[in-house]
């Protein structure tokens, strides 16, 4: 078997580690007493999401949708079909939508409007990475990982013909 080059890192595993633990102390914060339903956006965020699911200390549930928007290329389409929907009622609970990366925030966009229309009593955007070199839609983050420049990156889940979302870390596909 073939080995290919190793995949230089961009933010390290520590770091993911660290700042997605940050980050569920800042959810815990904002949604004591409330309903809480985290909705990952498949397949990209489900490392992530499981990570940061654990590092929220409150009862909450997890659901899922899946969006398609890159196929297998390296930039989005533009165009974002919802093709898996969520299954927990929403009405009057506080949701966080949970993205891997914002880029174009046409995915963002699309899905926020989508969960908006359950009527949720909130509904607030973490995303994992953001890049705003490829903004196209704003999008308001209410949570954030990291910013990054416009490098297409794979790993903790972000894959490339759907490789490399075991890395333990991000890394640049060069």
């Amino acid at each position: 078997m073939r080995r290919s080059r190793p995949i230089p890192a961009l933010i390290t595993e520590r770091r993911l580690r660290a700042r997605t633990r940050a980050i569920g102390r800042e959810i815990r914060r904002d949604h004591r007493g409330g309903d809480l339903v985290l909705v990952g956006v498949l397949r990209g965020s489900f490392i992530f999401m499981a990570d940061l699911a654990r590092s929220i200390d409150l009862p909450l549930a997890c659901d899922f949708v899946k969006v398609s928007s890159y196929g297998s290329r390296t930039v989005s389409s533009g165009r974002v079909r919802i093709e898996l929907d969520v299954s927990h009622p929403l009405r009057g609970k506080h949701v966080v939508l949970v993205e891997d990366i914002v880029d174009t925030g046409f995915t963002a966009e699309k899905v926020l409007g989508a969960l908006r229309a359950r009527r949720p009593a909130s509904l607030r955007l973490c995303t994992l990475l953001h890049k705003p070199a490829r903004g196209r839609v704003e999008v308001k983050i209410d949570y954030l990982g990291f910013t990054i420049p416009d490098r297409f990156v794979v790993g903790y889940g972000l894959d490339h013909g759907g490789l490399h979302r075991n890395l333990r870390y991000i890394g640049v596909l060069e």
